[in-house]
């Protein structure tokens, strides 16, 4: 039994010397293994993608009204200011007529000689008028007179047709001379507003030309504000409703030719303001020049956004106030997303690193539809819930260990 016994004594030795052995080299390989990477993943999700173009605007009014001067004239003082508030019929400016240019002695002397020829000719004619006057009471008499010798038959028909033709031409001369008359008085008062005129005796406030609000809005700009002579058709005051603004937005020409019409806009005024809906109503059709400010000559389009409802009285916005617009040029639903920071350039296509059960890297070619400037849709190629790798660059290979060394939220 002894003899027996030793066999099995070394048999067990070289055992746990075996194990023991593996147990080191098990140990040595798992020691002197490559580490994971860590890495930044996501998981993809479906959800609603857009494309838009981001740019700076400004405001401007709907409709501008310029009140502008309707004759040639003196400006009285304008007490309006910019932002004043106007209702529809509101006095704005008053305009004075122009006061003539200065008279030397001798032309103001031949207008005093006109105005007493007028007076000669008024005289004249008013003693014309109670000439005629006096001749038709006259004739009054003798008609009155012929017409009782008539029926008493002691004159002739023929004398009593006479004395009526006579008072009939009586009438008629004293209705000439009284319209002689009549224009001899307006021919006296045209020299003596002549003589007032060239004297500057007029009445200050005589002919004033109120100009009054056509619309209920505010005032915008003031083209003269201190009294002065105008011309015919010079700007005075501009007009508007600040609650009906426009954004006009320049784009590039490439960039506006993928803006649709009607296209989704939102606009922010400024920091801590409320952003205001709004829709593309104008892509004009010519570009214009403009240079950048690394001086380089771009060609711009102007983009007109009307807002979806007037602006709250509440934001102090205006005309020419810079605005930031939003334009939705692609707008999808339901699209499978990756962020653009997992995107790695293969050849002429694109791939992610998918990172598979065990926790390795797998690259995968995938189909890009529209990207946008955070996320892109991807049409084939992998599935929603599965992670990819972010910015994995060029310490991320195929089949390479990773781990998760900071969670990205959930996009």
């Amino acid at each position: 039994m002894k003899h027996n016994d030793k066999p099995t004594a070394r048999r067990r030795v070289w055992l746990f010397a075996g194990a023991a052995t593996l147990a080191v080299a098990a140990l040595l390989a798992w020691a002197l293994r490559p580490a994971a990477l860590p890495v930044e993943t996501a998981t993809l999700q479906r959800g609603a993608f857009e494309q838009a173009i981001e740019e700076d605007g400004v405001l401007r009014l709907l409709q501008r009204y310029t009140v502008a001067a309707p004759t040639a004239g003196e400006l009285l003082r304008p007490g309006m200011k910019v932002g004043d508030t106007v209702a529809e019929g509101e006095p704005l400016v008053v305009l004075r007529p122009t006061a003539p240019s200065m008279i030397d002695s001798r032309t103001r002397g031949v207008l005093q000689q006109r105005v007493g020829s007028a007076e000669a000719a008024l005289e004249a004619a008013k003693s014309q008028a109670t000439r005629a006057q006096a001749a038709l009471a006259q004739a009054e008499l003798d008609a009155r007179r012929t017409e009782e010798l008539a029926r008493a038959q002691f004159v002739a028909p023929s004398a009593r047709e006479q004395s009526q033709l006579n008072l009939t031409a009586a009438r008629q001369a004293l209705a000439g001379a009284q319209a002689e008359q009549r224009v001899a008085a307006y021919g006296w008062n045209e020299a003596r507003a002549a003589l007032a005129r060239a004297d500057g005796s007029a009445a200050a406030d005589e002919g004033l030309w109120t100009l009054r609000s056509p619309i209920a809005g505010r005032v915008v700009a003031v083209h003269r504000d201190s009294a002065g002579p105008v011309n015919a058709g010079q700007a005075l005051l501009d007009l508007g409703d600040t609650t009906r603004l426009e954004a006009i937005v320049d784009l590039l020409s490439g960039d506006a030719a993928r803006v649709p019409m009607g296209a989704a806009v939102t606009l922010q005024a400024g920091s801590g303001l409320p952003g205001l809906p709004g829709r593309v109503t104008r892509v004009e059709p010519v570009a214009f020049t403009k240079v950048s400010a690394l001086g380089i000559e771009e060609q711009r389009v102007n983009v007109h956004v009307t807002p979806a409802a007037p602006w709250p009285d509440a934001l102090p916005l205006g005309e020419g106030y810079r605005v930031e617009a939003r334009i939705v040029t692609l707008a999808q639903a339901d699209a499978l997303l990756v962020p653009n920071a997992a995107l790695v350039r293969a050849g002429g296509g694109w791939q992610v690193f998918v990172v598979d059960g065990d926790g390795r890297a797998r690259e995968r070619a995938i189909t890009l539809g529209p990207r946008g400037t955070e996320q892109a849709v991807v049409t084939g190629g992998v599935q929603a819930g599965e992670r990819v790798v972010l910015y994995p660059g060029s310490g991320v290979s195929d089949g390479q260990r990773v781990q998760n060394g900071r969670r990205v939220r959930e996009r």
